[in-house]
């Protein structure tokens, strides 16, 4: 196949589309710390040689220059149902009409942090049990791959043809995705956008199957695969064959040789290194968790057209869309988790698209139907980036567009304080706090005062007025207007939600607004016998991002929390997508949700925040390649993509090391480290907070920590979750006597910036 000479094109064109320097160079390490003796060698070219480990399905592939070597790694998870018994005993039956998280219930039951494996074991593995024929419009694809600079995705199907390469013409084993259900799947180098499949069609036959795009295409939307299958009979490699985005057409088109293949994925493994360069180094325990992190932001840059224009998922004209680009979650999602982890960059290119594209001067967006919680989110989060990024130029060039979106909620809480003063309402936000709500007849059946919309305009206009003053010096009043209606709004939702809650029911209940007398399933079930539709609609958002905006007292977010448990709103742990109760659907709800994993970690309900963690990991991702599901079901449906579920993992991740109280000088360090690692290294590295970035290291007793900021919190509270019976001595933070308190050591700053915490295991 007629190739433009890669280094050259690489230096030149796509250097200079992808906006980076030097994103050729893989990371390397010494060749010594990458012995390939008994590996395979497949190739080389221009200084390099290529070997692999063929003597197991996860072996490396090792890239070998002179002195230096590239490692390459495998990581496999089972895509099939191998799940024995299934649900943990339980029926499913019996799961999907309890109110209660049966499920959730069993894992946490023994009082102490749940089991990752049998969090697991809770359902079957997402999409390892779907019909394709039941998928209505949908492609049956389980995966996509693409590059930063082209425009659209290449979906990926289970026997790892695209709609452009077929393996399965030299292989006939591999026709269709019947004979496909039996596999395992990864991410090469353990989080690149690159699949890897095991496909076992025999007791003595299997194929190795891998898939990337190509980073040197210059295609302005067409995504170009590379393709490399191997048939393993009884353990050895028998035949190899290469693809390139296209069946063989002699003799002008021939299939690429080994040499095209490996040198393409050098460049690739160089290009997705260069683009993640800036993210916060993370090392824990169980690798795949931070695998997960960069995953998230590569997929990110995969599914964003040019890695900055918001798409909300990919392949299906239904996500793919352009009436849900300016979708506000998009943008909030991906604003936060980039920020979580110091990728000031992309946060800056993700919030000029959205201001400059779909935020109007009067502060409406360009999307079909605005969310009034994400309006207050936007302006915390834009607070939060300045914070971090000290950007003062950023955020001052939409300042005006800033104002505007605080005066909608500012003119919305106009109107909730002209209400009657007796209505249940009084004094909230009305308004959709779900998109999809305009796409219905009548949409103003949820244009209501739902908890959501005055706990994130109280949250917006606290934290905006916090920096307000930097960003326009001649604007005091309008901040102090901002403080003054947080604390007015604060007060009225909590006197009202106080108000709404069902003491009578065991937990007690949380009605999703003022007034309501229902559950949100017996409104659901009084709906379906009327044929109606119901106010109770996207009850899960309304929890979520009730609990997200951290405006509750302690003992109210902790009613809410055991409601939703309690009443079907959580799934394995997990905010679920209420429905009606059904004996056969209990879903997941994947974006959205890490805003009541904050609230478990904030009230200190530590198990509860790591079966969240654990649940989220497992069953609203597909396995090994971890794409994240919009909604997943615990039947082993396949889920729809979304990229805000694909960027919740690095917020659960980043908060379980380094998380900050909302309004207090607090810096939470390791608040949610699992005790199973106890005496193993967990560490993360210029984690951005508001006082500046830090280091955090912790290995049992012993931990580092550095501030690097200009300013410091008041109070740090370093956490040490021991296992259960383990105990400690002589515990010294420089040197100085301290003690553990509830599993933390709280103490001061003053003024230092280092800190060792030494202790012995008693």
């Amino acid at each position: 196949m007629p190739r433009l000479d890669r280094r050259a094109f690489l230096t030149a064109s796509t250097v200079a589309a992808l906006g980076t320097s030097a994103v050729a160079a893989p990371k390397l390490r010494p060749a010594a710390e990458a012995p390939v003796s008994g590996h395979a060698k497949l190739a080389g070219f221009d200084g390099w040689t290529v070997y692999e480990d063929q003597s197991k399905r996860d072996g490396v592939i090792t890239f070998v220059g002179g002195d230096e070597a590239m490692v390459l790694s495998k990581r496999l998870e089972a895509c099939f149902d191998d799940i024995t018994p299934p649900y943990l005993g339980l029926a499913l039956k019996d799961i999907c009409l309890a109110d209660a998280d049966l499920l959730a219930d069993k894992l946490l039951g023994h009082g102490g942090d749940p089991d990752p494996e049998m969090v697991r074991k809770a359902a079957p593995p997402a999409g390892s049990n779907y019909d394709p024929n039941n998928l209505y419009t949908r492609l049956a694809w389980t995966n996509f791959v693409g590059t930063r600079q082209q425009g659209d995705t290449m979906p990926v199907f289970p026997n790892g043809r695209t709609r452009g390469y077929r393996p399965e013409h030299a292989f006939p084993d591999l026709t269709g995705d019947e004979g496909s259900k039996k596999r395992w799947e990864g991410l090469l180098g353990g989080w690149l956008p690159a699949v890897h499949k095991i496909i076992e069609v025999s007791p003595t036959r299997w194929y190795d199957l891998l898939v990337f795009a190509d980073v040197n295409a210059k295609d302005p939307l067409l995504v170009q695969t590379w393709h490399r299958t191997v048939q393993y009979d009884n353990g050895r490699p028998v035949k190899t064959a290469f693809g390139y985005s296209y069946a063989a057409f002699p003799p002008r088109r021939k299939e690429p040789q080994a040499v095209d293949f490996y040198r393409g994925m050098l460049d690739f493994a160089g290009v997705w290194q260069g683009e993640l360069k800036d993210q916060s180094k993370v090392t824990l325990p169980d690798g795949a968790l931070s695998d997960m992190v960069s995953a998230a932001f590569a997929r990110e840059l995969v599914t964003r057209p040019g890695g900055t224009y918001p798409k909300y998922g990919v392949v299906d004209r239904d996500y793919f869309g352009p009436e849900y680009d300016g979708f506000q979650d998009i943008f909030t999602s991906s604003l936060y988790a980039n920020l979580e982890w110091g990728r000031f960059d992309q946060a800056k290119a993700v919030i000029e698209n959205y201001f400059d594209l779909f935020v109007a001067d009067d502060g409406m967006i360009n999307m079909r139907g605005p969310e009034v919680p994400q309006f207050g989110l936007t302006l915390s989060l834009m607070a939060r980036y300045l914070m971090y990024t000290g950007d003062l130029g950023t955020v001052r060039k939409y300042a005006g567009k800033l104002a505007a979106t605080a005066a909608i909620l500012t003119e919305l809480h106009d109107l909730a304080l002209a209400k009657p003063m007796g209505e249940a309402g009084f004094g909230l936000l009305d308004g959709w706090s779900e998109s999809d709500a305009c796409l219905h007849p009548d949409p103003a059946l949820w244009w209501k005062p739902y908890w959501n919309n005055s706990a994130f305009a109280v949250r917006g206009w606290r934290d905006m007025a916090k920096v307000w003053a930097a960003v326009d010096p001649g604007g005091a009043g309008l901040a102090s207007d901002w403080n003054r209606r947080a604390e007015v709004l604060q007060a009225q939702l909590v006197k009202a939600l106080r108000a709404s809650v069902r003491h009578e029911l065991k937990p007690a209940y949380v009605a999703v607004l003022p007034g309501a007398k229902l559950t949100h399933r017996e409104a659901y079930a009084e709906a379906r016998a009327k044929k109606q539709r119901t106010e109770h609609g996207w009850a899960h958002r309304v929890y979520a991002e009730l609990l997200h905006a951290d405006v509750l007292p302690d003992d109210l977010a902790a009613t809410v929390i055991d409601a939703m448990r309690g009443h079907g709103a959580t799934t394995i742990g997990v905010t679920a997508n209420v429905v009606g109760a059904n004996e056969t659907t209990r879903s997941q709800l994947g974006f959205i949700s890490y805003g009541h994993a904050q609230q478990l970690l904030r009230s200190g309900r530590i198990e509860e925040y790591l079966l969240f963690l654990y649940s989220h990991r497992y069953h609203s991702h597909t396995p090994g390649t971890w794409v994240a599901g919009e909604v997943s079901d615990i039947d082993g449906g396949l889920p729809l993509y979304c990229v805000p579920a694909q960027l919740t993992m690095p917020k659960l991740v980043r908060w379980m090391l380094v998380f900050e109280a909302s309004d207090a000088e607090v810096l939470y360090l390791g608040r949610a480290v699992p005790r199973d690692w106890w005496g193993q290294p967990v560490e993360i590295k210029d984690a951005p907070t508001r006082w500046g970035r830090v280091d955090f290291r912790l290995q049992g007793a012993s931990a580092e920590v550095v501030l690097e900021g200009s300013s410091q919190p008041k109070e740090i509270q370093l956490t040490l979750r021991l296992p259960k019976g383990r105990k400690v001595r002589d515990l010294r933070l420089n040197g100085r006597p301290v003690k553990l308190v509830d599993d933390a050591i709280t103490f001061r700053p003053n003024g230092e910036t280092r800190f060792k915490l030494t202790g012995e295991d008693a």
